[in-house]
């Protein structure tokens, strides 16, 4: 079974020392945001997770930004004010989102009597 397989949309913001990316809900709010800021930003970000990419641009493995991290770049650690900057100087981004195989839960369903059989 195929998950996880829509559009991410992201922004993607290449810092002086690493590659920061933030996960938005579509680009669209993200236009919206930029001309009204009275959106909450609770509309336009799918999280406030800060994502770096160890310069890897925005296709590189994304680790969560440590607060060192944050606090060296943008000279915060406060997610609101960090997700602010990438929004307003970050680049779109939509990707095709990759789609994961494998089974969710293999103890609810036609596995449960091969995961539960005791032998002897």
């Amino acid at each position: 079974m195929t998950r996880a397989d829509g559009m991410q949309s992201k922004v993607h913001f290449k810092g002086d020392n690493d590659d920061f990316v933030i996960i938005v809900q579509d680009i669209e709010q993200v236009k919206k945001w930029k001309e009204d800021k009275s959106i909450p930003l609770v509309d336009v970000v799918d999280s406030f997770d800060v994502f770096c990419t160890h310069k890897q641009g925005v296709q590189g493995k994304l680790d969560r930004a440590s607060n060192a991290e944050l606090e060296n770049e943008f000279g915060t650690h406060k997610e609101d004010d960090v997700v602010k900057m990438i929004l307003e100087k970050g680049n779109l981004q939509e990707t095709k989102g990759h789609g994961r195989q494998g089974d969710r839960n293999t103890m609810n369903g036609p596995m449960i009597g091969a995961a539960t059989e005791v032998h002897n």
